[in-house]
């Protein structure tokens, strides 16, 4: 559902079903998912952000960690946030560079891939990725689309 054509037939994809993903990828890991959303269902593309939100911050957790995904309405934007804590954390400069659109797209390489995944859908919605580093041991990606 992250890298595909979504899923189902209809234009929007029940988040129940993306929560089921991400819960499936991370059974059996040291990473604890904890989400919470009011939301019954997102388009495509979201879904698509946000599959590889979770995965990109997933990525950045170095053995054990917990990734909080929060999905919310807005007024006019929904907005789909995944926050990554845990005792050592590695988000990559060149990772938040092509999420965050600083720089232009250098090589891709499979690490990278899901990063350049994230920006072109981004770009697609119309709006950008934020990371806010909270500490040493927490970040936050935010998209409002």
């Amino acid at each position: 559902m992250a890298f595909g054509a979504g899923g189902g037939i209809g234009a929007l994809i029940p988040i129940k079903d993306a929560k089921s993903d991400s819960e499936a990828l991370f059974d059996g890991t040291s990473i604890k998912l904890v989400w919470k959303s009011d939301i019954g269902e997102l388009d495509k593309n979201t879904i698509k952000l946000l599959l590889n939100l979770i995965l990109i911050s997933s990525e950045a957790l170095i053995r054990v960690g917990t990734l909080m995904v929060d999905i919310n309405e807005n007024i006019d934007k929904t907005i789909v946030e995944v926050s990554a804590k845990g005792e050592r954390i590695i988000f990559q400069d060149k990772i938040k560079a092509i999420v965050c659109k600083e720089t232009e797209y250098p090589e891709i390489e499979p690490k990278t891939a899901p990063a350049y995944i994230v920006s072109m859908i981004a770009e697609l919605l119309n709006t950008k990725v934020d990371y806010k580093n909270h500490n040493e041991n927490s970040f936050t990606l935010t998209a409002r689309v």
